[in-house]
C-alpha cells in the first residue's frame, strides 16, 4: 500500500504500466530531507522474465528498422530532455542530491550523448577491403545482438542510463532497464520520455527493484545476450561469474581511486580549482572522483595550505539552493561507510586537516550530509589511499619528484582517471604516456569527460569495454563479414595455386 499522499509507480513492459508481480513495493527517499518522493515495485525474476519477453518479441521488428529511423527517434527524445530539462534537473537535486548546476550538466550530458549517438544512425561504419580473388567483393558490417540488460547507479541518474540505453538502441537492440533503487523516480521519468520519442511497445521496458532480486535475475536471463553494468568492483565480479556460464557479452564500469599529481613548477591556484571541483563535487560520489592528491615537496605545504582554506569555504547544503556547493551523500549507509574511513584514516596516522564528520544542525538532521574532508600526510599504501571511499574525502601524499608521483599514482588496482598540473611539456606526455589509466587529464582535475571520446579504465575498473565514443557500438554490435563472389563459379580462397617456381 501507498502511504498517504505519496504517489506509486510502476514497471513498464511491454507497452503497458505494471505492478509488480508480488505487489510488493520500496520507497524512493530524498537523501536531503528524509521525504518519501514515491513507491515504486519490487520487482522478482517473474517480473524479469515478462520484460524480457516483451524485449525479445519487439526485437524481431526493431532490429530491422532502419539505423537512420531509429537515429531519429533518438534525435526526438534529445529535444524531449532540452524541452525537460529545469523539471529534470530539480528532480534530480530532490532524489539523488545533485547540486543545481552539477544536476543540469547530468541532464545535459544524456542531451549530447543521445545527440550524438542518434548521429551513429547514419554512420555505425563497417569496412570495405580488396579480395585476394577477381570478381569478389567482401565488406564487414554492425549487426544488432539482442535483448541488453542496462543495470545503472544513482550518481548519474539520467546521464549513465543514456549512455548505455542510447547507443544500444541505435544500433538495434531492445532493452530491459533495471535502474538504481536510490533513483528510481529519475529513470521512470527517462523511459517516458523515451517512449513519447515514439519508440515502439517493448523495445525499451524498465524493471524497478533491488540487485539481488531483480537485477541477477536479469544477468541470469538465457534470453538477455547482453549486460551492461556500472556499480561496485564486489558487484561487477559478481555480474561476471552469474554471466559465465551463459558466455554473455559483459560490460563492466566499476570503481576508481584517481590521482590528481601537482608538480613543484604548477599553477597552484589552478590546481586548487581543479582537486576541488574532483574531489568535492557531487559529494566525491563520482567513479572518477579525486580521492588522492600526489604532490611533489617542493609544493606541499602551500597546496596544503590552499586546499584546506578552500574545503573549509565550501558551502553545505540542499541541492535546490543556489549558494549550495556540497549536497548530500546518497543514503545513510554512505554516510556511515564515509566517516568509518575517517576513523581508519586516524587510526592509520593520517593527519585529518578538515572536516570527518557527519554534518548536524540546520535542517541537517533529516539528511545524510558529510563535511568535506582532507587528509594529510597519507603514506600511499593506507587503506584511505587504496581503497574507493566514495565520498567527500581526500587524501594528501607527498612525493619526491614526477617519477615517484607517477609509480603512485599507478600503485593502486584501479586504472580510472588521472590527471597532472605541470607547465613542463616534457614531463606531461610523460604523464600521457606511463600513467595507467584509461583518462588522462593535463592541467585539469579527473572529472570532466566528453562523450565523443571513449569513457572507461584500465585493471579492476572493468573488463576492457568502453562507453561513449564509436567504442561503445563494440559493446552493442556483433562484426559480420560479409563475402559476394560475381565470378560465376567456385574460387577457393587460401588454397596454394602457385606453381613451383613462380
Amino acid at each position: 500500500m501507498a502511504l498517504t499522499g505519496t504517489k506509486t509507480f510502476k514497471n513498464f513492459i511491454g507497452g503497458e504500466w505494471v505492478d509488480a508481480g508480488s505487489g510488493e513495493t520500496f520507497e524512493s527517499v530524498s537523501p536531503a530531507t528524509g521525504d518519501v518522493l514515491g513507491q515504486f515495485p519490487r520487482s522478482s525474476a517473474e517480473d524479469v522474465d515478462r520484460a524480457v519477453a516483451a524485449a525479445r518479441a519487439a526485437w524481431e521488428e526493431w532490429r530491422l528498422v532502419p539505423a537512420p529511423e531509429r537515429g531519429t527517434i533518438l534525435y526526438r527524445f534529445a529535444n524531449l530532455l532540452i524541452e525537460n530539462k529545469d523539471d529534470l534537473t530539480d528532480l534530480m537535486t530532490r532524489e539523488m542530491g545533485k547540486v543545481k548546476a552539477e544536476a543540469g550538466g547530468d541532464v545535459q550530458e544524456a542531451i549530447d550523448m543521445t545527440l550524438y549517438m542518434a548521429g551513429e544512425g547514419r554512420r555505425m561504419f563497417g569496412q570495405t577491403t580488396p579480395s585476394e580473388l577477381r570478381d569478389k567483393f567482401m565488406m564487414s558490417v554492425r549487426m544488432p545482438i539482442g535483448v541488453v540488460g542496462a543495470i545503472t547507479p544513482w550518481n548519474f541518474p539520467i546521464a549513465i542510463p543514456s549512455w548505455k540505453l542510447a547507443p544500444a538502441l541505435v544500433c538495434g537492440n531492445t532493452i530491459v532497464f533495471k535502474p538504481a533503487e536510490d533513483t528510481p523516480l529519475l529513470a521512470e521519468r527517462f523511459v517516458e520520455l523515451l517512449q513519447e520519442a515514439g519508440l515502439p511497445n517493448g523495445v525499451v521496458n524498465i524493471v524497478h527493484g533491488f540487485g539481488e532480486d531483480a537485477g541477477e535475475a536479469l544477468v541470469r536471463h538465457p534470453d538477455v545476450p547482453v549486460i551492461t553494468f556500472t556499480g561496485s568492483r564486489e558487484t561487477g565480479v559478481r555480474v561476471t561469474h552469474t554471466a559465465a556460464d551463459q558466455l554473455k557479452i559483459v560490460h563492466l564500469e566499476l570503481g576508481g581511486k584517481n590521482g590528481i599529481i601537482v608538480l613543484d613548477d604548477a599553477d597552484l591556484d589552478l590546481a586548487v580549482e581543479g582537486i576541488v571541483w574532483s574531489a568535492f563535487g557531487t559529494s566525491g560520489q563520482r567513479c572518477t572522483a579525486a580521492s588522492r592528491v600526489i604532490v611533489q615537496d617542493g609544493a606541499y605545504e602551500e597546496l596544503q595550505s590552499r586546499l584546506v582554506a578552500a574545503a573549509e569555504r565550501l558551502r553545505l547544503g540542499y541541492g535546490w539552493d543556489d549558494d549550495t556547493d556540497v549536497g548530500p551523500v546518497i543514503n545513510k549507509a554512505a554516510l556511515e561507510k564515509i566517516h568509518s574511513y575517517t576513523e581508519i584514516g586516524k587510526d592509520e596516522g593520517a593527519k585529518l586537516l578538515t572536516g570527518g564528520e557527519v554534518a548536524s544542525g540546520n535542517g541537517f538532521d533529516k539528511g545524510n550530509f558529510y563535511r568535506p574532508t582532507v587528509f594529510g600526510d597519507v603514506d600511499p599504501q593506507m587503506r584511505i589511499a587504496q581503497e574507493e571511499i566514495f565520498g567527500p574525502t581526500t587524501a594528501l601524499i607527498r612525493v619526491r619528484d614526477a617519477d615517484e608521483a607517477i609509480r603512485v599514482s599507478n600503485g593502486i588496482k584501479y586504472g580510472l582517471s588521472s590527471s597532472i598540473y605541470t607547465r613542463d611539456v616534457n614531463k606531461a606526455f610523460r604523464a600521457m604516456r606511463d600513467l595507467a589509466a584509461g583518462i588522462t587529464y593535463i592541467n585539469a582535475g579527473t572529472i570532466g569527460a566528453e562523450v565523443h571520446l571513449p569513457f572507461g579504465g584500465t585493471k579492476d575498473t572493468g573488463n576492457g569495454h568502453r562507453e561513449a565514443g564509436q567504442a561503445a557500438l563494440d559493446v552493442f554490435t556483433e562484426w559480420k563479414s560479409i563475402y559476394v563472389d560475381y565470378s560465376g563459379k567456385l574460387q577457393k580462397a587460401q588454397i596454394d595455386n602457385l606453381k613451383p617456381g613462380a
